[in-house]
């Protein structure tokens, strides 16, 4: 028994055995609780300053527009440039960004529309980074260990959106919402830290792309023939649009359909960020990429939204979102490898922005659709129709498979892989 619990935790933390990932982790988890007390501190300031709702929608919209717009050109920079150095300078940005709004804030002279601008700021800084970033974890460590450290990540993420926003609500309460913004920009000095210090020639750097005329719309159709690129993409796409909006759909579910206040959405959100950490650490330790595990991941996610949208009693809610947490890693999870491990070096950054884009970049139209809905129905109609998307692209997904299958020889099509056999730990068993 001890045996097996040593090869689990073996395999679920495989790649912080690699010394740069190791102190990239680091540095990127300690960012992450930073960036989600500023993304607290951020809601809390524009509805002090603002009393609406929709100001705080506007906001949202604002932040994410430039990752539509601008992701998959900043894709193609991805390629074309050194991703580490690349980040630094990005990093770097967002401190300054962040900075900007604690000092803004505690001198007293914070406008909704320097918040407006600034959310544009950090919009566009996203748009390039989120490429580079992603792509640059494949550098630290391989082919082998892509699976475990994406999912890892997904985990941090996960994990800080537990604990950010309640360390930014007890700094908020005792010390005002300024402090938010400057720990977090004291935050991005960890991230840079470790980018700067880790070993180079450790790392295995995509050769750059070089400049030419027509690399997005290359990418784009490299995307379009690849398979498992084309099918994840189109998936994350629609899923986004409507699954994703649970900042938009829970508070009103607390408030509406339970008749509770900020707690309560609180324990909704804690209880998400909860189940995606331990679903996190499971996925990590399975070895599954492909279309298959992502569409049994895509029905498992709707399945689980459906059950909270029509919990009778808050308390099966509160287990239902666990559950939603742990499905929602997953199908980033996979569906992240899937495209990086199917993408050619050359093309993994411009691969990477369409993702990001299908994900964040949907926000801007998803976030007031959903709204809408719930304005004309109820909010648990409005989660349920993130429930009904998840099904939609699972059925989706098992459509434009078969296609690609009739047009291309079977040996195109890749519907489930493996991460490779990697040694067990010292002692540990194989059944």
């Amino acid at each position: 028994m001890k045996s097996k619990a040593g090869a689990f935790w073996g395999k679920t933390f495989s790649s912080l055995k690699v010394p740069n990932y190791r102190l990239y982790f680091t540095g990127q988890s300690i960012s992450m609780v930073g960036t989600w007390m500023q993304m607290t501190a951020q809601a809390w300031l524009v509805l002090t300053l603002t009393h609406s709702s929709t100001a705080l929608g506007l906001t949202v919209a604002l932040q994410a527009l430039p990752v539509l717009l601008l992701g998959p050109y900043g894709g193609v920079i991805a390629d074309r440039v050194d991703k580490r150095r690349l980040m630094i300078v990005l990093q770097i940005a967002m401190g300054f960004q962040a900075l900007m709004l604690g000092l803004l804030v505690v001198f007293g002279s914070a406008r909704f529309w320097e918040i407006c601008l600034l959310a544009v700021v950090l919009g566009l800084n996203n748009a390039f980074e989120n490429s580079a970033r992603q792509a640059f974890v494949r550098e630290m460590v391989g082919k082998d260990e892509l699976r475990n450290a994406i999912t890892l990540n997904s985990v941090t993420v996960n994990a800080a959106r537990a604990v950010g926003p309640a360390i930014g609500g007890v700094l908020i309460a005792t010390v005002g919402i300024g402090v938010c913004f400057l720990l977090n920009a004291a935050s991005f000095a960890a991230v840079v830290t470790s980018l700067l210090i880790m070993d180079r020639s450790a790392l295995r750097p995509s050769p750059p792309s070089g400049r030419a005329s027509g690399q997005l719309r290359e990418g784009l159709r490299y995307a379009a023939r690849t398979p498992t690129i084309a099918i994840p993409l189109a998936m994350m796409g629609l899923v986004g649009l409507f699954a994703y909006e649970f900042s938009v759909s829970l508070p009103v579910l607390a408030e509406r359909s339970f008749h509770g206040g900020a707690e309560a959405y609180g324990f909704m959100t804690a209880a998400m960020g909860i189940g995606a950490v331990i679903g996190g650490l499971f996925t990590a330790a399975r070895g599954r990429t492909g279309l298959r595990p992502m569409i049994i991941a895509s029905v498992g996610f709707g399945t689980a939204i459906l059950v909270c949208a029509f919990a009778p009693f808050l308390g099966l809610t509160y287990a239902a979102l666990l559950f939603v947490g742990w499905a929602s890693v997953s199908f980033i999870a996979i569906g992240n490898s899937t495209i990086q491990l199917s993408a050619e070096p050359s093309m993994r950054g411009r691969v990477i922005a369409l993702w990001q884009v299908a994900f964040q970049g949907t926000t801007p139209v998803g976030g007031p659709a959903i709204g809408w809905i719930i304005a004309l129905t109820d909010p648990r109609i409005g989660l349920a129709a993130g429930g009904a998307s998840c099904f939609a692209a699972a059925i989706g997904g098992v459509v434009l498979a078969r296609r690609y299958r009739r047009a291309r020889p079977p040996k195109a099509m890749q519907l489930e892989s493996h991460a490779p056999a990697r040694p067990l730990p010292a002692g540990a068993s194989v059944s």
